[in-house]
């Protein structure tokens, strides 16, 4: 059984007390007030009164740390402590239409040594408030859920691979550049998935729900637990060449050591074409 550390708890507390006004709002989901933020990009007052919470809750827990919130952009903290990353919502078009699949992620990300940035995701926590899961992962200290211990999918055959994807929208992302990866894809896997939360979908590679993912164009906020939590349940994480960052949001490629190099190759071909 995992023992929660001290930084464990506090992301959890404050993941579940928003995630309670989350679940409420849910069920109220035509009477939120909502507003557009560019294109198929909604906020609304759910996301708002999530992020707020998760501040406020962290802030008191850690009140030399800094930010990065989805809404809120970034605010400095002790350079020489860790930041946040934090999704408050992630699936907010899925929430608004009544799809009960969104999560919280939240990231504790540690200053370099040397002052240069930013370094390793030290903490992750992925809560899903509609199932009541918490995915998380220490650096060293493996992935979970809950108190289970989580280990990537061992299928080695793409030919039974399920994989996870994002596909581009309205505004966001290359069509021509996802058309390309899964014309390559496709074809050799057992089934391709795409169900608009990024982090859940990390979450689930970690889990062995999913053998794989890969997108392109998101944020910090949406991977930055995720990534961290695959590399712990002993996932490989890298971008679309092949490398490997702390977080990766403008291209991400995850899944265990051997479909992964399978994946690359496919992948990698298809961008060449």
């Amino acid at each position: 059984m995992a023992v929660l550390s001290g930084l464990i708890r506090v992301m959890e507390k404050a993941a579940r007390k928003a995630g309670g006004r989350l679940r409420r709002d849910f069920g109220e989901v035509e009477h939120l007030q909502v507003s557009r933020k560019g294109p198929a990009d909604f906020v609304s007052k759910a996301d708002q009164i999530a992020e707020r919470t998760l501040y406020d809750e962290l802030l008191a827990a850690r009140p030399d740390w800094g930010f990065v919130l989805e809404e809120g952009g970034v605010i400095e903290g002790d350079p020489g402590k860790p930041r946040w990353i934090i999704d408050p919502l992630d699936g907010t078009s899925n929430f608004l239409h009544g799809i009960p699949h969104f999560a919280i992620s939240i990231a504790a990300q540690e200053p370099k040594l040397d002052g240069s940035g930013w370094g390793d995701v030290i903490a992750g926590v992925i809560y899903q408030p509609i199932t009541d899961e918490t995915f998380w992962a220490e650096k060293t200290r493996g992935a979970w859920l809950h108190d289970g211990r989580l280990r990537v999918s061992a299928r080695s055959h793409l030919s039974d691979a399920l994989i996870a994807t994002g596909i581009p929208f309205q505004g966001a992302g290359s069509p021509a550049e996802w058309s390309k990866i899964y014309n390559e894809i496709g074809p050799e896997v057992a089934g391709i998935r795409r169900f608009g939360a990024a982090s859940l979908d990390l979450a689930w590679v970690a889990a062995g729900r999913f053998d794989g993912f890969w997108e392109s164009g998101l944020k910090d906020w949406d991977t930055a637990a995720g990534c961290l939590i695959v590399r712990e349940a002993g996932g490989f994480v890298s971008d679309f060449r092949g490398r490997s960052q702390p977080v990766h949001a403008a291209q991400v490629l995850a899944a265990n050591d051997a479909l992964h190099s399978r994946l690359h190759k496919l992948l990698a071909g298809a961008l060449k074409a």
